[in-house]
């Protein structure tokens, strides 16, 4: 039986993005339809973000611990494996969503469990588990917030080899005894990190020169040294050709472009991310299934009046707090063009602007050292066109830092431009610097002048203090 609805806004995927549109425009007196196909609460919930830094949590706790004095020898004995994999399992509430459900209801968002299509303009056909059909109408707009999810090479032997990909990495019940770990992206360095902790031997294959290649080159070497001190091996310009598991059980042997052969229980690839756009109904509105979804600042898809694309769908950020982001500005404008305000705000930094994703992305890769970022590399900001030098620190020589832990190993860089004396970028590479980034991520969205910034003074003796020295080297140049 197929059953008409018809609400103001209808939202694909209940992940940490959709539940955001669907928050926004309800919080605007809109009514809102939510379908979800797997779990609300989305990849990040569960698979992702949640599960990763459960399972990494322990593990910089304990290293940072052991360059403590009168500590390190209370933590010199292994994790507690199974404690920890106990305590990922809580944090994702066992991979049930009874929580997240309860919140949707909460803001008076109705969930239509199922999956869901385009049919046309501004309507959405879900089918549901049990075979319901409903057909949904969007009187404003529909919403697709359906992800990424990770992409496994077209490899000889990959079928057979059933590789990991982040979910199984986030979510397995064992450690292996040997993990290969193809990439050198986030993902790549963050399982790499735990798996090696909890008694893994990791090997990291990566294709380019290094790790972390969209941050600051020294990111990555500081990290990719402190895996090989851990145990881990680090190889790069090397691909894999081809993965062997004979009968899809037992070890699996990785064949090297290179000709080289390495065996593991599991291998774990790495290597990107591909929007799940491609059983969602674009051919019904003219668009190529399976493709991303180009949008403008208010996150709304080139060419159309009603569909929105927020996430990473639209391929601008895919981090989980940019997501919620966009889906902030995505909520306020469709909510804006439904009440019909005859000027939008989508000016940069605009209500209706999602211009941070240009100009002011912060990143934390929770390795350790941590790395932390926002805005632009300094060769991404040279490729933008600016007049820009970039200011280095040794971010072991801040007293703070010092008494953070003994042998403090990192590094910070600001990226300054120098026709407007402002920030484009700033990268901090150390333990702990996750909860320094968010300073300078307001720094570079607020485009404040170096000179205000003489005035924002770090206590002391904190890491933070690393910002006056910043500022010091950049007088001193």
């Amino acid at each position: 039986m197929t059953e008409a609805l018809e609400y103001d806004v209808v939202v694909l995927g209940a992940g940490p993005v959709g539940e955001n549109v669907a928050d926004r425009v309800r919080a605007a007196g809109l009514s809102a339809a939510v379908v979800e196909s797997e779990l609300v609460g989305g990849e990040c919930s569960y698979w992702a973000c949640m599960p990763s830094k459960a399972l990494l949590r322990p593990v910089i706790a304990r290293s940072d611990a052991r360059k403590v004095p009168g500590l390190r020898g209370s933590v010199a004995g292994p994790l507690d494996v199974p404690a920890v994999l106990a305590h990922r399992d809580e944090y994702v509430s066992h991979w049930k969503d009874d929580g997240q459900v309860r919140w949707l209801d909460g803001i008076g968002a109705h969930l239509f469990r199922g999956h869901g299509r385009l049919y046309g303009t501004r309507k959405v056909s879900v089918t549901s588990p049990e075979g319901e059909h409903h057909v949904l109408t969007a009187r404003h707009a529909v919403a697709v917030c359906t992800g990424s999810r990770a992409v496994v090479p077209d490899l000889p032997g990959i079928a057979d080899a059933r590789p990991w990909t982040s979910r199984e990495a986030t979510s397995a019940q064992e450690v292996p005894g040997r993990l290969v770990v193809v990439g050198g992206g986030v993902v790549g360095v963050e399982m790499a990190t735990a798996w090696q902790a909890f008694g893994a031997r990791v090997t990291v294959l990566v294709r380019g020169d290094g790790l972390l290649p969209k941050m600051e080159p020294f990111a990555g070497e500081l990290v990719a040294e402190a895996l090989k001190e851990a145990g881990a091996s680090v190889r790069t310009n090397v691909s894999v050709s081809e993965v062997v598991r004979d009968g899809g059980t037992g070890p699996v042997t990785v064949v090297l472009d290179d000709g080289g052969r390495i065996e593991a229980d599991e291998i774990l690839f790495a290597t990107g991310r591909a929007p799940r756009t491609d059983d969602i109904g674009l051919d019904t509105i003219g668009m190529d299934p399976g493709s991303w979804l180009p949008v403008d600042d208010s996150c709304r898809v080139a060419g159309s009046d009603w569909l929105y694309a927020v996430g990473d769908v639209n391929h601008r950020a895919l981090l989980t707090h940019q997501g919620k982001y966009q889906a902030r500005i995505a909520g306020a404008a469709i909510a804006a063009r439904a009440a019909k305000v005859p000027l939008l705000e989508t000016d940069p930094w605009g209500a209706h602007a999602a211009t941070a994703d240009r100009a002011a992305v912060p990143q934390v890769v929770f390795t350790d050292p941590e790395a932390a970022s926002a805005g632009l590399t300094l060769a991404e900001a040279e490729a933008a066109g600016h007049r820009v030098r970039a200011v280095d620190h040794d971010l072991g020589g801040v007293a703070g830092a010092g008494l953070y832990a003994d042998g403090y190993r990192g590094r910070a860089r600001m990226v300054v431009d120098l026709d407007r004396e402002v920030l484009l970028g700033v990268t901090f590479v150390g333990p702990g610097v996750g909860e320094l980034i968010h300073s300078a991520t307001i720094a570079i969205a607020g485009e404040v002048p170096i000179g205000r910034l003489w005035h924002a003074v770090p206590a002391y003796p904190t890491i933070s203090e690393v910002w006056l020295r910043l500022l010091e080297a950049y007088r001193d140049q």
